[in-house]
């Protein structure tokens, strides 16, 4: 059956749902309403309380006249039951609906029924003509109200046309089943024929619910189906490189070198890392933890790891500053060990590069830290046993891959100082396996936020007077670069001049996007090495960028910022022994929401916790920003508000490929008719073919 062959489907009305996506029988079937009208609710007129519930009501029409004049004019149809009187009010389409009604007439109204007086009326009823009792049960039902635009109004493709062609298709056609029985079984599930039709001719609201469900369940699971394939693949594409040996270089640092206790995160992490480069199988697994949390001792570990087992080691980080500065944190942590650790950036001069390059490729780079530039081409590796990447959401899915592939088939482990709550994770990272650090180390001081109005501004500038003379470092993050008249909002160079005249005994840098990389890697380099005590910046200030004097940040206009972006703006300050202080300066006005925004950042420090309330605020797309990070498009499902079914999808799909991973058993054998092009599709996407 084509579209085409519906009834009432003009060459227009089907150019108007394809603008709309919808090409196919399928797609129309899979059109789903965007809400009901329940018109089940039929009343006799003197029982009706007029409270503005919305109602049924059937009589005969008594009296069709108009009132007002000019604008406020009015048509006014009364009805009759034989148990009272209801009056339907029309204050447009007076003259279309004057000639619609006819005395005498059977028809019946819906819509919120409210007392004036002595008299009921209803505004603007939905109307349909009855001419029997059978017409009267088909209007009193739950009704359909189908997504709209321009396109489909101009048409005149409304919900009551969208649904006589449901009912066409599903007449005509029947859709075979592809879950599982036992899955239909244990959700109690429809079975796909009865969810289209639960789904368009809903009985009850219940019924309803239990079809979207089965729906947004078929989505999920296809998906988390699809990742644990693709995680599979990748275990088993290759065989991983074994590290059984704990050597030298893993006794000596944790138990001689290490001036600290591993917290209880840090060492389950590491723990689930042993298991996975002991197995056989590629690693491919992330490390979750807050700013602070102590992932990098976790990859420092996992690295030492693969070089007492003979292998080499690469620490991927997204900027030539990041790259520099854990390149000095591993190369200070790890001196006593006599470790060659080296740098790869794209800024090095040929000479240094060659050399790096030559060294690389003999083995005796034990360690290569550098940004994306490791994974050309032109870099190869004697022996490269493990990958690290930081801060991976600012890497593409393309270029993780490409590390998989990269030589004999590394280990992967990738880290993120972003916290992601738990459904996005199962999602955006569901073909990783993921470690979380939740504890913080020990002796670290919790940052202290506080909220200050523009009045308290003279109180915060001699609070940074006399932290700065204390030698502690100041941020300064102001929302935009130049002013601009819709907002009006201060802006960082504005702020920056007025800084330097408030405090002229003080070094005071200047950091935005529109700089040239050159000019701001070296305020950077400044303001790290404490030759400047205040920097003025925009949001460009580098994720992961320590600065061990930084005690007291400033966030202009806070309430523009998101929760994340506060709290990673926040991560930048308590790197050091010293106490830390937030404050965050809202303007005179602030919304519900940026209200709430700033409330939550003044009453905790867990990222855990933020970014649960950001992503109930934002909702998933605007919460991770780009498709760069592989949030699944759902037309059904909601991983916020589906959390339990999400939960649910992943764990039966992990158990059904567990015991058939090529779905080749008869009970599986519709489902993977289905899922073989949905997997292929994903494959693609992830970069693994």
């Amino acid at each position: 059956m084509n579209l085409s062959d519906l009834s009432n489907l003009s060459s227009k009305r089907l150019e108007a749902l394809s603008n709309e996506g919808i090409k196919e029988v399928y797609d129309l079937l899979n059109f789903f309403p965007r809400r009901y009208l329940d018109r089940s609710n039929t009343q006799k007129i003197k029982y009706l309380a007029g409270s503005g519930e919305e109602v049924t009501v059937a009589g005969k029409v008594t009296d069709i006249s108009t009132a007002g004049y000019g604008k406020k004019k009015r048509l006014e149809v009364y009805i009759n039951d034989g148990t009272g009187m209801v009056k339907g009010v029309w204050f447009r389409g007076v003259g279309y609906f004057s000639k619609f009604f006819k005395e005498g007439e059977t028809v019946a109204f819906f819509g919120p029924a409210k007392r004036y007086g002595k008299s009921i009326s209803i505004a603007h009823p939905e109307v349909d003509k009855i001419s029997s009792e059978g017409d009267l049960d088909s209007f009193s039902r739950i009704f359909p109200i189908y997504p709209g635009s321009k396109a489909l109004s101009k048409a005149r493709i409304t919900s009551k046309l969208v649904q006589q062609w449901m009912e066409e298709i599903l007449n005509k056609h029947t859709f075979d089943e592809f879950l599982p029985d036992h899955l239909l079984s244990e959700f109690k599930f429809p079975r796909r024929q009865e969810a289209y039709r639960m789904i368009h001719f809903p009985e009850s609201h219940n019924e309803h619910k239990n079809a979207l469900n089965r729906f947004k369940f078929e989505e999920l699971f296809l998906f988390e189906l699809s990742m644990e394939k693709i995680n599979y693949t990748i275990k088993e594409r290759a065989n991983g490189h074994v590290f059984n040996e704990t050597g030298t270089y893993t006794s000596r640092y944790f138990n001689e070198l290490l001036p600290f206790e591993l917290t209880d995160g840090q060492r389950s992490s590491l723990a689930e890392i042993k298991t996975d480069v002991r197995s056989g199988r590629q690693m491919n697994r992330l490390i979750q933890g807050d700013v602070g949390a102590g992932k990098t001792i976790v990859a420092i570990g996992a690295m030492l790891m693969a070089l007492d087992n003979g292998f080499q080691a690469a620490f991927l980080a997204p900027t030539e500053i990041l790259a520099e500065q854990h390149y000095r944190t591993l190369a200070d942590h790890l001196k006593e060990l006599d470790i060659n650790v080296r740098l790869l950036v794209g800024s090095q001069k040929k000479a240094l590069r060659t050399d790096i390059l030559t060294d690389t490729e003999g083995g005796n780079a034990q360690i290569v830290v550098g940004t994306h530039a490791i994974i050309q081409d032109e870099v190869r590796f004697h022996n490269l046993g493990l990958a690290v990447i930081d801060e991976q959401h600012r890497f593409g899915v393309q270029q993780r891959a490409d590390l998989l592939n990269k030589g004999s088939h590394p280990h992967m482990l990738v880290m993120s100082a972003t916290p992601i709550p738990r459904s996005l994770a199962m999602t955006v990272y569901a073909d990783l396996d993921v470690s979380i650090i939740r504890d913080m180390p020990a002796g670290r001081k919790p940052i202290k936020t506080a909220i200050r109005s523009n009045k308290k501004r003279e109180d915060v500038y001699n609070f940074v007077q006399q932290e700065v003379k204390d030698g502690g470092q100041v941020y300064v993050v102001y929302p935009l670069v130049e002013e601009s008249e819709a907002l009006d909002l201060k802006d960082a160079t504005a702020g920056f001049e007025k800084l330097k005249k408030r405090f002229p005994d003080f070094n005071i840098g200047l950091l935005h996007g529109r700089m040239k990389t050159e000019e701001k890697d070296a305020v950077m380099k400044a303001f790290i090495n404490n030759e400047i005590q205040i920097l003025v910046s925009t949001t460009v200030i580098e994720v992961g960028v320590d600065v061990a004097n930084a005690s007291i940040m400033i966030i202009e206009h806070a309430e523009r910022f998101g929760l994340s972006q506060l709290h990673q703006l926040r991560g930048r300050i308590g790197r050091g022994e010293r106490q830390s202080y937030c404050i965050l300066m809202p303007d005179v006005k602030v919304s519900k929401s940026g209200a709430f925004r700033l409330k939550t950042m003044e009453e905790t420090n867990d990222g855990f916790r933020i970014a649960e309330a950001d992503l109930k605020l934002r909702g998933p797309g605007d919460f991770l920003g780009t498709k760069q990070s592989g949030l699944p498009d759902f037309k059904f499902a909601d991983i916020v508000e589906d959390q339990f079914l999400l939960t649910q999808a992943k764990d039966k799909a992990k158990k059904l490929l567990e015991s058939d991973p090529d779905l080749q058993t008869p009970q599986n054998s519709d489902l993977e008719k289905v899922f073989t092009p949905y997997f292929k599709e994903k494959v693609q996407f992830y970069g693994m073919g």
